[in-house]
């Protein structure tokens, strides 16, 4: 049994409640969760902008301890310290064996419909014997996770549970876009909109592959405080109304990547001003569903390309014991990213604090 948050009705915030897990599966790991990001992308579900199966627990970026595998597991065994992350992977479909596994949907991870649930109400918990939904594979705001080994990877054990948290999401995410979706080449530009945990990812990424120019962009002062201390090495007021103007006289005719990093119309439209002939702009966070990016004619006629680049197109079992290479080595800064450490019972007030925006990752830290 373990205490988990559960969503039980969009709008009204987590209730802390006792669930079971099953017995792992052959391909499952049972985890003891020792720390999970809070990411602006539960905040979707939580806030009902995304649907999802209720009741369900959410929680993506998370790190933990190996408590038991599946009689086919063979990637982790009991006692390794793992990172989860959502980007599950079957390993045998067309995006899988073409290197795309970030674009894999994943059906053979989770378990078939009809079947035993991998998470219930604990009984006695007055809920009666009800069916718990895992919200993108994970469920990770629970003192346990039941998942497919294809979603967690072993890492150094002397990597802090709370920085290797933050992996899982926000850093494979940011960092992930700068080196695997665009591939920056040393000596590029690039302007950064939204310095959340994912901006800020990407701004560190940024500066260890040698950008020349790293502009953030954000309207809070102290996040753009934060984005200069992780690399930018510019920033402006993303609601400032030459905030385009300002990026492109900073680069110097504009960027060669404009990264959106924070789910908002205005931050994407602002990306793509920002841009260079040629330049690419990359959309990374979970907008508004009747939302649309474009580009228009002389952008086309300019060269100019628009992307989406889901979860920094991530081949995370190699990526992240690299990233967390980067931290041990004292290239990625892990420290500056997390705000705050939480209690479970704590994690309404971490969500309203993300929300207004002055939070750059608050993380839940089981005991």
């Amino acid at each position: 049994m373990a205490k988990a948050a559960i969503l039980e009705k969009p709008g009204e915030g987590l209730v802390i409640g006792d669930v079971e897990y099953a017995d792992p599966a052959p391909h499952e790991v049972l985890i003891d969760t020792k720390a999970c990001g809070l990411c602006h992308s539960d905040l979707h579900f939580i806030d009902g902008a995304y649907p999802h199966p209720l009741p369900c627990i959410p929680g993506h970026e998370a790190a933990g301890v190996v408590r038991a595998v599946g009689s086919e597991v063979k990637t982790v065994k009991p006692g390794d310290h793992v990172v989860s992350c959502l980007s599950a992977f079957c390993g045998h479909c067309e995006f899988c064996v073409t290197g795309r596994m970030a674009l894999c949907l994943g059906g053979d991870t989770r378990r078939p419909k009809g079947g035993e649930p991998r998470m219930r109400r604990a009984k006695g918990s007055g809920a009666g014997d009800e069916t718990v939904n895992q919200m993108l594979n994970l469920s990770a705001l629970s003192e346990q996770m039941l998942i497919h080994e294809h979603a967690c990877v072993s890492i150094d054990k002397d990597m802090p549970f709370d920085r290797a948290a933050v992996i899982g999401c926000a850093v494979t995410t940011g960092a992930g876009t700068i080196f695997n979706a665009v591939s920056l080449t040393p000596g590029e530009t690039v302007a950064v909109i939204g310095c959340g945990g994912v901006g800020l990812a990407a701004i560190n990424a940024a500066k260890i592959a040698g950008a020349s120019k790293i502009i953030a962009a954000d309207p809070l002062p102290e996040k753009r405080q934060l984005a200069e201390v992780l690399g930018a090495t510019h920033s402006v007021d993303a609601l400032a109304d030459d905030a385009a103007k300002q990026i492109i006289a900073i680069s110097g005719g504009g960027v060669d990547y404009g990264i959106e990093a924070v789910g908002r119309q205005a931050a994407a439209d602002l990306a793509v001003a920002s841009l260079k002939r040629g330049g690419t702009a990359v959309i990374l966070g979970m907008m508004p569903l009747d939302c649309k990016v474009g580009l228009s004619a002389m952008d086309l006629l300019g060269g100019k390309k628009l992307m989406g680049a889901i979860m920094g197109m991530n081949h995370f079992p190699v990526d992240l014991p690299r990233l967390v290479d980067f931290y041990m080595r004292g290239l990625l800064d892990l420290d500056t990213i997390i705000a705050e450490r939480i209690a479970l019972d704590e994690v309404n007030e971490g969500f309203d604090k993300l929300r207004g925006g002055h939070a750059a990752r608050s993380v839940v830290v089981f005991d």
